[in-house]
């Protein structure tokens, strides 16, 4: 059986990037994107009203994730990267059907996935919130490429509500990285998967953690690429764009989102109340 060739020919390379997820964490792959396509114009939709996704039914990770994925194609978007972990594990077929070959959809986990099964990884663990780790989407999706990886997955439910909060290199978020990373689950690994676009907010201390002893994903720097590749397979980069706009809007206004924002992209950024 063949499959239908994509054809983007009615999008235009001056259209925005849609970027979405539950809260601030999703910043991390939006940084990433600016940093790697800087004459891109962002779309950023943060969920906050209904964070932390990860302890929502996934019946709600859908309904919400369809919603923004309406919502980022009404503004015009090229592109929509899912840039949360708990919604493509539990939203991305949906998230497909909505967007109906419209414009590509890039997620968060494949890419990872694909990058880590064909390097020389053996042992790899896996952090996320309850919602992705119950999924056992990275498990599959590096097996399918490597069947001889092992693959242990950590629910870790309690670092999205303290980023979230703001507790960044805090004794709150020490206690809660050195509990869970010494899990039996994860004493022999040689990689480790940060599966929330929360966590690369935490990288320092994890890294710190472990020393040289385990390798840590870049997770974002990894999903940014994809998006380069696809948008430059079709002939959808944008590279005469001088001053790009980055436009967020919020489920609701949150002050670590505007410090986080800010810090990211410029105190100039447009920030804007949307519930749908």
């Amino acid at each position: 059986m063949k499959t239908k060739k994509q054809d983007y020919s009615h999008l235009s390379s001056k259209q925005p990037i849609g970027i979405f997820d539950s809260g601030v964490g999703g910043l991390t792959v939006a940084r990433e994107i600016k940093r790697l396509l800087p004459n891109e114009d962002l779309i950023y939709f943060g969920d906050t009203k209904h964070l932390p996704y990860g302890e929502k039914s996934r019946e709600a990770i859908i309904e919400y994730s369809t919603k923004i994925t309406n919502f980022l194609l009404q503004q015009n978007c090229k592109a929509i990267v899912i840039a949360c972990n708990t919604a493509t594990a539990n939203a991305l077929n949906e998230v497909m059907e909505s967007v109906a070959g419209k414009v590509p959809v890039i997620d968060v986990i494949n890419p990872v996935a694909e990058k880590v099964s064909y390097e020389i990884h053996n042992n790899v663990g896996v952090i996320a919130t309850k919602a992705t780790v119950n999924s056992g989407l990275y498990k599959k999706s590096i097996r399918k490429h490597n069947k001889w990886i092992k693959v242990d997955e950590l629910a870790t439910p309690l670092l999205v509500p303290a980023i979230e909060e703001g507790f960044k290199n805090h004794p709150i978020t020490h206690a809660i990285i050195y509990n869970y990373l010494s899990n039996s689950k994860l004493k022999n690994i040689e990689t480790l998967i940060l599966g929330c676009t929360h966590y690369p907010l935490l990288i320092d201390e994890i890294k710190q953690y472990y020393g040289n002893r385990v390798r840590v994903i870049d997770s974002p720097n990894i999903v940014a690429n994809q998006l380069k590749i696809i948008l430059d397979k079709y002939n959808l980069l944008n590279d005469q764009n001088p001053k790009p706009n980055y436009h967020f809007y919020l489920s609701d206004l949150t002050k670590n989102f505007e410090k986080i924002s800010k810090k990211f992209f410029g105190k100039t950024i447009d920030l804007e109340l949307k519930v749908l």
